[in-house]
């Protein structure tokens, strides 16, 4: 079997790579468990000092990669640099946090000294997605390696290519050959991957039907597994709200990236006071947003990273359009260039909540509205969802938005701002949006067991 990697702009092969050997990924976690443990005996200021330098080689070759970004799943150019930016910064970040949120704890009980101490868990499989290439890994990869980890990637087959160039990144700066290792194979392989004895936990970002198939998996094997699912975030827009700001928050929040985003804004529910002004605000920046050549400059909106995934985006709004959903948006999705996958915003009003827009993962510059009429309301619509990923509230009202995030059956809920991830803070979701957390001390501590010597 080979790999494919397509540019989603041009539909041009970028390149093709070929399905690893069994006996060679066998070898390779191999020789990643014999490193890992070298690894974990390294001082903290020792891979402090790697893992810092993981950020001067990223923004030295922030062109380079930025391009293989873009070329690969059609980020603008300019989000591309963000992205390979925002890796470096929270390498810095976390090799400074991670000494302290992984330094002994010592605990006085009745008489005795209890220590609380976290342990590298051993080898970790990452399989990771295309949306975010380099930032899906690094804010895993700085914290596990911090805490002394070992890591075999897994990256989705469409960005092969920026997989290898974060190996080379990882070599480059200093990380043992071994410890950080890209495989390229196909789903049957991932079973017998994750259930090697030398494997000890496994991060998903993805679907939610890969993350439920690789559960299943850890489950089996008992592994500690992390999952950073899907996500049907609900914005929330009071009549109360500086309209500005919310119109603001909402068209960045989902557009950016294309809408390929799992904390991408997708459900607007909107007060019925004002929500004829926020759809027409809405509607005429999505109109006005410039879809085209992902590498130019001036280019807001890229292409859909794949044709299957633009054919199911354009199923869900045929669908939707079926069941009486009425596009308030200008452009036609037919009014898009002949060659690459795109797809200009478009803005949807006059759902229900069966709408498979309302319900399902929307992943692409695609976003509906629905109105309210009450707080109480506003929040059973916004957790009519299986997901709970994030969320937005809009109000000046800052204790009435508080009082709403609260009720919001989510991990993260941003207010007067659109959600995005800080390396500062802990992310994640709950329900069909997985579990476990990524970034902050929480991250951090995630891939490490924490043990307990008391001494009497």
């Amino acid at each position: 079997m080979r790999f494919t990697s397509i540019n989603p702009a041009s539909e041009d092969v970028v390149a093709s790579f070929g399905e690893m050997d069994p006996k060679d990924v066998h070898d390779m976690v191999g020789r990643a468990y014999t490193e890992q443990k070298i690894w974990a005996q390294c001082s903290f200021e020792h891979r402090a000092r790697i893992v810092s330098r993981l950020a001067d080689i990223l923004m030295r070759d922030i062109e380079v990669s930025a391009a293989l970004i873009t070329q690969e799943m059609g980020k603008p150019i300019g989000q591309s640099r963000s992205e390979i930016l925002k890796c470096a910064e929270t390498c810095r970040y976390i090799a400074a946090l991670a000494p302290t949120a992984l330094a002994t704890e010592e605990l006085l009980i009745d008489g005795s000294v209890a220590d609380i101490t976290y342990a590298p868990l051993g080898v970790v499989v990452a399989i990771m997605p295309w949306n975010f290439p380099f930032w899906q890994f690094f804010r895993f990869a700085a914290p596990a390696l911090m805490a002394g980890n070992g890591i075999i990637l897994k990256h989705a087959p469409s960005t092969f290519g920026c997989a290898i160039n974060i190996v080379e990144v990882c070599r480059e700066a200093g990380i043992p050959d071994d410890l950080v290792q890209c495989v390229m194979i196909d789903v049957p392989q991932i079973e017998e991957l994750i259930g090697d004895a030398r494997v000890r936990a496994v991060t998903f970002t993805g679907s939610t039907r890969g993350g439920e198939a690789v559960a299943q998996i850890a489950g089996r094997h008992i592994k500690k597994v992390v999952l950073e699912l899907g996500g049907n975030d609900a914005y929330i827009v009071c009549d109360d709200a500086d309209l500005g700001v919310a119109v603001d928050a909402c068209v960045v929040g989902r557009c950016l990236n294309a809408g390929q985003s799992c904390i991408a804004a997708k459900r607007f529910i909107v007060h019925a006071s004002i929500a004829d002004e926020f759809t027409k605000r809405v509607a005429a920046r999505f109109d006005a947003m410039v879809v085209g050549d992902p590498m130019d400059p001036a280019t807001e909106i890229g292409p859909i990273a794949r044709a299957d995934l633009r054919d199911t985006l354009l199923d869900q709004l045929q669908h939707s359009m079926m069941e009486g959903a009425r596009q308030v948006t200008k452009r036609s999705v037919n009014d898009i260039p002949k060659r690459g996958f795109y797809v200009p915003p478009v803005l949807i009003d006059n759902i229900t909540t069966q709408s498979r827009l309302f319900r399902e993962e929307v992943f692409g510059p695609v976003a509906s509205v629905i109105a309210f009429n009450s707080d109480e309301e506003a929040v059973e619509l916004a957790n009519d969802s299986r997901y709970g990923l994030g969320a937005a509230v809009f109000s000046q009202d800052l204790d009435r938005a508080r009082a709403l995030a609260e009720r919001i059956e989510c991990g993260m809920v941003a207010i007067n701002d659109f959600v995005r991830s800080d390396m500062r803070l802990p992310f994640g979701g709950t329900r069909y949006s997985g579990y476990g957390r990524e970034l902050g001390v929480a991250g951090v501590r995630e891939f490490t067991n924490i043990k307990v010597i008391r001494t009497k």
